[in-house]
């Protein structure tokens, strides 16, 4: 199984070029639901659209969740972690193959940076219009920094975004 982790805004109300672009990559990444796991933080926002959505085309999701929350109604298990949301985030990230970035703020942006850390496949969506399509600007050269621990992908197209996931983890 490929274990294919988001990050997202947790926000109410996502903005909506960031629900359009969520929705277009899990359509496409629910053509391989028998192989795919999608990790989330579990909770509202990008996670529960992407999470609602993929259980919706028959999909596993894997809400892996900060403190004791109960999370979305859309997790198929919960992973209750006991932990604060970064000690969360790491669980996850480390058990993905890979990491996409779906549109967010500041806890987004640490999941890229620590998903980079960790060298972790990153695929980020930009044009959302949230904070985290600035990453593009940290990585004009297609890395975070000097130590080039990992290429990071760029993308406006969620459908390209699960190609590339799919495409990478192997």
């Amino acid at each position: 199984m490929i274990q294919i982790a988001i990050a997202g805004s947790s926000d109410t109300e996502p903005l909506p070029k960031a629900v359009e672009k969520t929705k277009e990559f899990i359509k496409e990444l629910a053509k391989y639901k028998d192989t795919v796991v999608l990790l989330t933080g579990g909770r509202g926002g990008i996670m529960e659209i992407a999470s609602r959505e993929f259980a919706r085309f028959g999909g596993l999701v894997v809400g892996i969740l900060p403190e004791r929350q109960k999370g979305n109604e859309f997790n198929t298990i919960r992973i209750k972690t006991g932990m604060d949301f970064a000690e969360r985030s790491a669980i996850m990230i480390n058990s993905a193959d890979v990491l996409v970035v779906l549109g967010g703020g500041i806890g987004t942006m640490v999941e890229a940076l620590m998903a980079y850390d960790y060298s972790k496949v990153l695929v980020v969506v930009t044009d959302t219009g949230y904070p985290s399509d600035r990453l593009e600007l940290l990585a004009s050269n297609g890395y975070f920094d000097h130590k080039k621990l990992v290429q990071v992908h760029f993308t406006k197209s969620g459908k390209e975004a699960a190609k590339l996931a799919l495409e990478l983890a192997k």
